[in-house]
């Protein structure tokens, strides 16, 4: 009887350790996992293990942490283990051409947007962010650029109205596992896949996010708003200044009713919201949250403060600390 193929998995976070919950589940045999160096993390900022990491420890399979794949000695050890298949998800580390090569099936990603659109860090954050109406998952062969390799899977997700980056994170980490069980046993028997090169003008990039962007900019739409605020759910969060106060904003409706007033302006407060002029609109906030406190509902938060309609609220003042 042949021996199973050997395949190496790299990835991460929460969304890589799904696939390779799924991959041992489905009886692949995992020769080794890569992940990233434990990142200091919580209050106490200790070194914490990523979420595969945990998952490789918990089956007993070998695990390796390099901070780098670009010297030659990690790319040595990584073809000491002689791979049939390399399969990567959100690693968050860059693959050298060297050790693209060392598999001789090569390596392939699992990838959160329907390539070309959004390729890198961000996809799911900035398809929220564009008013993208449906995403998905792309199976590619990586090659040397960033997230450019031809696509042999996909697999699409309508994007719903009440969507947020953990929410379609979620679906698309159990549509990741499944579009790569269904096409893994042909990449592994060496039969043939139709990769489809990606069309280059139709390519976007979605960078990483940075902690400034979940301020929210009151002279924008209230539709911008509320994508935003789905988009930054449940990291970096949008937020506001609200009398000198730092508010998270977990959850918002965008409302077509207009106001004559300044963008920022609170307009009327009641239980089931808090109302805020925009430059196109009016923004509903749902749920919240204070500095040290719990997310809440408008209508707990209303319970323990007082608000006056008129009051404006503000972006990022410069000197306010995030909560």
């Amino acid at each position: 009887m042949a021996a199973p193929p050997h395949i190496l998995f790299a990835g991460t976070p929460v969304f890589a350790a799904i696939i390779l919950r799924r991959l041992l589940e489905a009886k692949y045999h995992i020769g080794a996992v890569y992940t990233q160096p434990d990142r200091p993390s919580g209050r106490g900022r200790r070194p914490t293990p990523s979420p595969v990491k945990n998952i490789a420890i918990t089956h007993q399979l070998p695990l390796y942490q390099p901070a780098t794949l670009k010297d030659k000695g990690s790319q040595a050890q990584l073809a000491a283990l002689a791979p049939d298949l390399m399969v990567v998800a959100a690693y968050g580390l860059i693959l050298p051409a060297t050790v693209l090569q060392i598999p001789p099936l090569g390596c392939i990603n699992v990838h959160a947007s329907l390539l070309p659109r959004w390729r890198g860090a961000a996809p799911i954050q900035r398809a929220l962010l564009a008013g993208d109406k449906v995403t998905g998952i792309s199976i590619m062969q990586m090659d040397a650029g960033l997230d450019t390799g031809p696509v042999v899977h996909t697999a699409r997700y309508p994007i719903h109205p009440k969507d947020t980056a953990a929410t379609v994170h979620d679906q698309l980490a159990e549509l990741g596992a499944e579009a790569l069980l269904q096409c893994l046993p042909s990449l592994l028997e060496k039969k043939a896949n139709i990769a489809t090169l990606q069309d280059e003008s139709q390519a976007c990039y979605a960078p990483k996010i940075r902690k400034e962007e979940a301020w929210l900019d009151w002279s924008q739409p209230a539709v911008l708003l509320e994508r935003q605020v789905r988009a930054f759910n449940p990291w970096p969060v949008a937020q506001t200044q609200i009398e000198g106060k730092t508010l998270r904003v977990w959850s918002a409706a965008a409302l077509a009713q207009t106001a004559n007033a300044l963008p920022g302006t609170l307009l009327a407060v009641h239980k089931t919201g808090i109302d805020v002029a925009t430059s196109n609109g009016t923004l509903r906030l749902l749920e919240v949250q204070l500095a040290g406190k719990r997310v809440m509902t408008v209508q707990d938060y209303l319970n323990a403060h007082t608000l006056t309609p008129g009051i404006v609220l503000v972006k990022n003042p410069g000197k306010a600390k995030s909560p």
